[in-house]
């Protein structure tokens, strides 16, 4: 293999310890190696820093392990051209020797130009990043919570969610603080209600007449607060997302525009894509990278399962819900999508080619700062007019039907 890189290096990033390998030119013309093994505290992840500058290495490479990298690629990016490979990549490169240490392998692969690094965002993104997920996991929790409240008041008797569509709303809330405080009488718990829920108070009454004990009040007394705190917590990391968003209004409302993108959503997609998009040649190389895109399985002219990769979860996650959103949407081409795809497809894959579509517009509208544009119900129609009259004489004929076309005027 011809040598791309001169002087280059290697890790194998675990835990605790961080193999390296260093590749330079010899005296003699030949390539030289060392390898070295390091901790991953500050001091030595610094210490590592410095050797590889005094061999003066331009490029290092690891793999993406868990979350191990993160700390030993920010110390390196400002320093050299840090490339983070997925370990599958590695996996596929022929030609390894059982006896090669991976940082060994790795700084091989390196000097010939065999590895490709994965898409790291800058350093503000990446807190962004951090936050949002953080907040999808408490949204997550508090909706644990909200379950298990429901499953206390089923053996409690208390069958209030039968009748009342949230049983955490105002209504709800008033009449579970009253049974946690000792109060079971189904008539002045019944009158608790507000709004339109007092159209309902004869049926309010007979759900609310159960076995509650006081072990189910000290019980549901702890979810109530364990809500309460998880909604606080929520509402404080969402301020603190809208503050670091602050810069990057313009893409904000830009996504906003998208049928089935609210602005919860949009902050997620921006925390995880960024809004440079210089990084992927493509709409079709930002699918590929978010694995939104139907897989490639095929051998001997056999298409073999389609089932798309492991991506990115947390966009995966987000733009599905968005999808599911946007195809109630009515005369829009994403609801069309949805149609062409689900009859032959089904339900769940129509939606991710939806969601797949989706990314492809959202990748225009960072990279080129405009508005999501409506193409309309009839646009796939449009598109492919010619096999949409196709299919439609066919369809006749089968019918028993013969066709004669004439241009209108």
């Amino acid at each position: 293999m011809d040598q791309l890189i001169e002087r280059c290096g290697g890790l194998d990033v675990h835990r605790d310890t961080v193999a390296a390998c260093v590749r330079v030119p010899g005296p003699n013309g030949k390539r030289q190696q060392e390898v070295r093994t390091f901790g991953t505290t500050a001091a030595e992840l610094l210490a590592l820093r410095d050797w590889l500058e005094a061999h003066g290495v331009t490029h290092v490479a690891m793999e993406s392990t868990g979350v191990y990298w993160k700390p030993v690629f920010y110390v390196l990016e400002d320093a050299f051209t840090c490339l983070l490979v997925n370990a599958t990549h590695i996996k596929q490169v022929p030609g390894r020797k059982t006896d090669v240490n991976d940082c060994v392998w790795i700084a091989q692969c390196l000097e010939c130009g065999l590895l490709r690094g994965s898409f790291v965002p800058p350093a503000p993104i990446r807190e962004l990043r951090d936050l949002t997920r953080h907040r999808r996991v408490l949204t997550q929790e508090r909706t644990r919570a909200a379950n298990r409240l429901h499953k206390l008041l089923q053996d409690a008797g208390i069958k209030l969610a039968s009748v009342a569509t949230d049983i955490l709303g105002v209504s709800g809330r008033a009449m579970l603080e009253a049974l946690v405080h000792g109060t079971t009488d189904p008539a002045v718990l019944a009158d608790l209600a507000r709004g339109k829920l007092r159209k309902k108070l004869p049926a309010l009454r007979q759900v609310l007449a159960g076995r509650f004990r006081p072990h189910h009040a000290f019980l549901v007394g702890q979810l109530l607060a364990h809500v309460d705190y998880l909604e606080e917590a929520i509402s404080l990391v969402s301020e603190e997302v809208e503050a670091r968003l602050a810069p990057f209004a313009e893409p904000l409302t830009n996504l906003d525009t998208v049928p089935g993108i609210n602005k919860r959503t949009a902050e997620v997609i921006i925390a995880e894509l960024g809004v440079d998009m210089s990084f992927f040649p493509s709409d079709r190389h930002l699918a590929s990278w978010a694995a939104l895109c139907p897989g490639n399985n095929e051998s001997a002219g056999k298409h073999k399962s389609g089932k798309t990769r492991k991506g990115n979860r947390w966009l995966r996650t987000a733009l599905v819900e968005a999808a599911r959103g946007a195809v109630n949407t009515q005369d829009s081409a994403l609801r069309a999508r949805y149609r062409r795809v689900m009859r032959h497809r089904g339900h769940n894959k129509a939606v991710v080619a939806v969601a797949h579509a989706m990314l492809r517009a959202i990748y225009h509208l960072l990279a080129e700062g405009t508005t999501y544009r409506e193409l309309g119900a009839d646009y796939y129609d449009r598109r492919h007019q010619q096999r949409v009259t196709r299919r439609a004489i066919q369809l006749l004929e089968r019918q028993g039907y013969r066709v004669a076309l004439e241009t209108a005027a």
